[in-house]
């Protein structure tokens, strides 16, 4: 039996990469600002970071902020974890992370060199975007009466609950350094994304295609967040609708 710490452990990937490894049999501790016993903020570090990183094989490395702070926050954990003689660091990244210059991806990739260069074995798997993502940002974009979307980008959206099965695969191996990229079953348009998402939430929308400016943009329009040669997941983004919103409602 393996022990593992699970950073971010109650969010939406660390809670399904908890419950792999527990059901595998193996003992998971769970990190995040709020659980305890192991409750810790990473963008501060302490005493109880190296409490929960003693004792500890492997560290699954989910947890990110939106308030920022993350290059930080690995920094700690690193840290932490060359002091107690972890013998495995598994980093969950993004596709693109090199060639999308968007703050995200740019934190992404620096969170990467920070354990690429810790002296620790480690692992990075970089995923396509999860399902729930582009469902919150249609639902912020259908707000509106018209729903406007960046004209010629498509998305390649994958199931979270296959990106956890394959990170508690990588974490119970050894280091492997980067993992081979994994993306969703298909390379979909985000009009037909969107019109998915709609149908699904029975909401009608005119769909405005509007063209932005911009090296993201432009990196997004080149499809630099896509993976199409590892379209490896299986859920489609409408079964992911169809679990969550259970099929069409009345137009509203």
């Amino acid at each position: 039996m393996t022990t593992i710490l699970v950073t971010g452990g109650t969010g939406t990937l660390g809670r399904l990469v908890t419950r792999r490894l527990r059901a595998d049999g193996h003992e998971v501790r769970v990190l995040s600002r709020h659980a305890q016993p192991y409750a810790v903020d990473l963008r501060t570090g302490g005493s109880g970071l190296d409490a929960a990183v003693a004792g500890v094989d492997t560290v699954v490395h989910c947890a990110s902020s939106p308030r920022g702070g993350d290059e930080q926050a690995a920094g700690h954990l690193i840290g932490a974890a060359r002091r107690a003689g972890v013998g495995h660091l598994a980093y969950i990244s993004v596709v693109g992370g090199d060639r999308v210059p968007l703050g995200y991806y740019r934190t992404k990739l620096a969170v990467e060199r920070r354990i690429e260069e810790s002296g620790l074995g480690w692992t990075v798997l970089r995923t396509t975007q999860f399902h729930d993502l582009l469902a919150q940002v249609f639902q912020v974009l259908a707000k509106p009466p018209v729903m406007a979307l960046p004209a010629g980008v498509a998305d390649q959206p994958v199931e979270v609950a296959e990106v956890a099965g394959r990170l508690a695969e990588l974490a119970l191996g050894g280091p492997v350094g980067r993992a081979e990229d994994m993306g969703g079953p298909q390379v979909r348009s985000l009009e037909s994304l969107a019109r998915a998402y709609l149908s699904a939430t029975g909401r009608r929308r005119p769909l405005l295609r509007v063209p932005l400016t911009g090296a993201a943009y432009r990196g997004f329009r080149a499809g630099h967040h896509l993976t199409p040669g590892l379209a490896v997941g299986k859920g489609t983004f409408e079964e992911y609708l169809a679990a969550r919103f259970g099929g069409a409602h009345p137009g509203r």
